[in-house]
């Protein structure tokens, strides 16, 4: 085995997966580390070393979809944590009808294919409501994907103060054609909890209702993560 495809394995070794991204987490990996290991019998030279940089390159595009980095989550009770890791594509006021049934601050956030995956929850919630849609596979950048594109709806109701309503709402993208959900109607999650993942590029919303108490603390552009950037405090 080549010093290169050995690398690569004790890397592959060390990074930690979500369990959210099998089998493709599994099967992917091995795949490529296998073809290096053929690459190293067969091939010598230039040819072995423009392979085998060619592979590692892309087991780390492959890795980066299904990487789950530790999260220290902020303990305060009045604030909302990004839901995803990603950039804030935009931030409006809209009528959302699903769970909230009222004006809602929607806050989208596009992840690319170079993104950690992994939902988190925004703050202490009750999943009152989960609703998956069918639909299109349209570029996730674009705000109008919420409404075309295959979702999944997670109504939650806040544990702390103020108990308000809450919608995430997972997007699949033009790439994304797998939504993971392992959050139940009626389970309670923690601030910054994993609940599933969107699998390749894809986009995050969060709404929440629109009132004097809420201070949006991030602007369109912002790159923020999940668990960790506050979105939002409670006044």
């Amino acid at each position: 085995m080549s010093e290169g495809a050995f690398g690569v394995i004790i890397i592959y070794m060390r990074i930690r997966l979500t369990k959210y991204g099998l089998p493709q987490v599994a099967v992917f990996p091995s795949l490529i580390i296998a073809a290096m290991i053929l690459c190293s019998i067969f091939l010598q030279g230039g040819l072995l070393i423009g392979a085998e940089v060619i592979l590692a390159g892309l087991l780390v595009w492959v890795l980066s979809f299904f990487r789950d980095p530790y999260r220290v989550v902020p303990a305060e009770e009045n604030i909302l944590l990004a839901p995803a890791d990603g950039k804030i594509t935009d931030i409006e006021t809209v009528g959302e009808q699903d769970f909230i049934c009222g004006q809602a601050l929607k806050i989208g956030i596009f992840l690319s294919v170079f993104n950690v995956h992994i939902n988190r929850a925004p703050c202490n919630v009750r999943v009152e409501k989960i609703v998956y849609k069918k639909g299109e596979y349209k570029d996730a950048r674009d705000s109008q994907a919420s409404r075309v594109n295959e979702s999944n709806m997670l109504g939650l109701i806040r544990k702390d103060k103020p108990t308000d309503k809450l919608v995430v709402r997972q997007i699949s993208g033009a790439i994304a054609r797998r939504i993971v959900c392992a959050a139940k109607e009626g389970q309670e999650l923690t601030g910054g909890e994993r609940f599933g993942m969107i699998k390749f590029g894809s986009r995050t919303e969060l709404y929440l209702p629109v009132n004097e108490r809420v201070k949006c603390l991030v602007k369109t552009g912002d790159k923020v993560k999940a668990g960790v950037t506050v979105l939002v405090r409670y006044e």
